[in-house]
């Protein structure tokens, strides 16, 4: 006799909770958990997947088809009528105006468009959907081929580039044997597998060669020490060289920020729980506060190391003194808007933006803004400042992102008009400043999107330089390599993706595996050692040695 269906309302109501934290229903999802005591329920921290339950009913429709054509007549086997969770089937020939187009929108409402940044939500239930979720889910009807790598779309018209190498899947913790990666030599890629959720963020010690720290949904920190060099057996595990496990016990803890001070000394860690945590290279807890009231998405040391600055979903953001552990001051200055990301500009200024679609240029000295930069239509999701600090980069929801010139910032005069980068079709999810910058050449920006694209951009005249279309979902991740060489882009079709800047050609390409999202990507040297690490939707760290890729090579 076969065993007994068991479906119980805790389990429904936690699907139902995971969905709406997915789709950046906060509101909805608070009240769902309150209401049906989920904090009392077993299942609460256990791993839903991103979109189960839409992929659950989508298997209930499947059937309900094969319930409903299993005669084999030429009525079912024929019918053209799509099947709805909400509407009766009836077979026919013809496809019903009312019904034809309801599957493939509904997944891509759940799956696309609502899908974002998972450490960046806000207050609102739809307009800010995009900020949480930090993946787009496999959509159920697209097409894989037969290496289990996503059908690349069609490009745009001004993309040259070749679609990424599917290789193997990377292995999970029950694998004994690593897969081989296509043109790169032994221990190339090494994968990090202690996490027991997804990783979302990473970040190498800056001064401490191979240190580097992981942050993961469950509010896991873990530190690793990374071999490197030619001597190292690449066959070994790698373990945590400690693990600071559970750190909050909020059911909602994801962990959003991972951010080293200038001589490694200190790491600042910002999660969902609000509470920001600084620790040592040690993992010693240096200090914490829980002064935000809601989640805090961004945390940033200044130049010197002596503050640390905060951007939060409660709508402010704050300055800590860190010598002094204590707070410095809050500041209230984007309205009822939640405050996304911060940046600082010298050891006394920084930057903020929010979802009131403004950038405020803040002192330290003053509660209210120096300067207010307005042009964008959609809410700020990064600001970045130039190598030299004189100038600054912003990307928003409105699919643009501007160049503000901020030499003169300490003075009462008006910042002149931004240089407007214009021609993603969705919005943006980060943008990056290129480190290093010829004589006589313009500084460059990368900037990644929603639209499956990264594109290179000329800072001075506003042009796009290059189209980087290779990748089939979502680009979450980009950034540079620290000579600046070679740009290096991830997504949530699993693909890495190492282009040259120069030349702007794809170097080399791997495929992490089906719905393995890359979710943050960090390039660091230390002398003649470089690696990358990436946060993986798949609970693990995979770690890519550059020197062990020839193609990336210096000719």
């Amino acid at each position: 006799m076969p065993a007994p269906l068991l479906i119980t309302a805790d389990q429904v109501n936690c699907l139902i909770h995971a969905y709406f934290l997915d789709s950046g229903f906060q509101h909805s999802a608070f009240a769902i958990r309150m209401e049906g005591r989920l904090d009392q329920s077993p299942h609460i921290k256990k791993h839903i997947p991103r979109g189960e339950l839409i992929e659950l009913l989508s298997k209930a429709l499947l059937y309900s088809e094969v319930e409903a054509h299993w005669k084999g007549d030429e009525l079912s086997t024929n019918c053209s009528v799509p099947f709805s969770l909400l509407d009766p089937h009836a077979c026919s020939l013809q496809p019903h105006s009312s019904t034809s187009n309801i599957r493939e929108p509904s997944a891509a409402k759940v799956n696309g468009d609502t899908a974002g940044k998972r450490k960046a939500t806000t207050p609102s239930e739809d307009a800010r959907a995009e900020k949480r979720a930090r993946k787009e889910q496999d959509e159920k009807d697209a097409q894989m081929n037969v290496d289990g790598a996503p059908t690349p779309k069609p490009k745009p018209k001004d993309a040259k580039s070749d679609p990424p190498q599917a290789l193997q899947e990377p292995p999970t913790k029950k694998l004994k044997h690593k897969p081989s990666v296509v043109g790169a030599r032994p221990g190339a890629v090494r994968f990090l597998l202690a996490h027991k959720t997804e990783v979302f963020v990473v970040a190498w010690n800056p001064a401490t060669k191979g240190q580097l720290v992981s942050g993961s949904r469950d509010a896991v920190v873990n530190y690793w020490a990374v071999p490197s060099g030619p001597n190292n057996d690449h066959t070994a595990p790698i373990q945590p060289t400690l693990t600071l496990p559970d750190l909050t016990l909020d059911s909602q803890a994801d962990l959003t920020a991972l951010n080293w001070n200038h001589d490694g000394s200190l790491v600042a860690i910002g999660s969902y729980d609000s509470i920001l945590r600084i620790c040592t290279a040690s993992g010693e807890t240096y200090f914490k506060d829980s002064h935000h009231k809601g989640p805090i998405f961004a945390a940033q040391f200044s130049p010197s190391g002596q503050w640390i600055a905060t951007a939060s979903l409660d709508c402010t953001s704050c300055v800590w003194d860190v010598k002094q552990k204590r707070i410095h001051r809050q500041y209230r200055n984007h309205g009822d808007a939640c405050c996304l990301d911060v940046e600082w500009l010298d050891d006394s200024t920084f930057a903020s933006c929010g979802a009131d679609k403004v950038v405020h240029i803040l002192s330290l000295t003053a509660t209210g803004p120096l300067h207010t930069l307005e042009g964008h239509a959609g809410e700020i999701n990064s600001v970045k400042c130039n190598p030299s600090r004189t100038r600054l980069a912003s990307c928003a929801d409105d699919g643009t992102a501007r160049i503000w010139n901020i030499e003169n910032v300490h003075s009462e005069k008006a910042l002149p008009a931004p240089v407007i980068l214009s021609g993603h079709q969705q919005c943006l999810t980060s943008i990056e400043w290129c480190p290093v910058t010829g004589p006589g050449e313009p500084e460059l920006v990368a900037t990644a999107s929603f639209d499956a694209t990264a594109r290179l951009w000329d800072t001075v005249t506003g042009a796009c330089t290059k189209v980087f279309a290779d990748h089939t979902k979502h680009v979450y991740a980009v950034t540079f390599s620290p000579d600046g060489r070679h740009l290096v882009t991830g997504g949530g079709d699993g693909s890495l993706i190492v282009y040259e800047v120069k030349s702007k050609e794809k170097k080399w390409s791997w495929y992490t595996g089906e719905k393995s999202g890359i979710f943050e990507i960090d390039w660091q040297s230390w002398g003649n050692t470089s690696l990358i690490a990436l946060a993986l939707e798949r609970q693990m760290v995979a770690i890519v040695d550059p020197g062990k890729v020839p193609a990336l090579q210096s000719s």
